[in-house]
Order: C-alpha cells, then structure tokens, then sequence
C-alpha cells in the first residue's frame, strides 16, 4: 500500500488529468519512474513541463523500511 508521500503525486496527476481533459484540443501527459540509490524512486510526470518527485521505495530490500 502506498504511503501519504504519494498524495501530492496523485493529487497533481488528478490536476493535469482534469485539465487536459477539459481542454478543447490534444493533451499528452506522461509518467516515468526511475529507481534511484538509498531506496528510492524519481517520478516525473511530463505535461508540458516536468513535475519531478522523490519517494521512498517500501519494498525495496535494503530501503527505507528495513
């Protein structure tokens, strides 16, 4: 399960999704995770700029929870 860190990620996804859907053209909204050292994961959202995000990998041996 996915702890609180991720709610501003999702909360800007909803964002961009919304807008993007009530725009009166094409959209493309892009997502990407990267593994990064110390357990953790870079999510970057791409939708005409980039929203970049650092989280920590749970489920990662080694990570944050062990």
């Amino acid at each position: 399960m996915l702890n609180e860190s991720h709610q501003k990620i999702l909360t800007k996804m909803y964002q961009l999704y919304e807008s993007l859907f009530l725009h009166n053209g094409y959209g493309e909204m892009k997502i990407e995770i990267k593994l990064l050292k110390r357990g953790q994961k870079e999510v970057i959202i791409h939708c005409g700029k980039q929203y970049r995000y650092v989280v920590d990998n749970e489920n990662q041996p080694g990570g944050p929870a062990e």
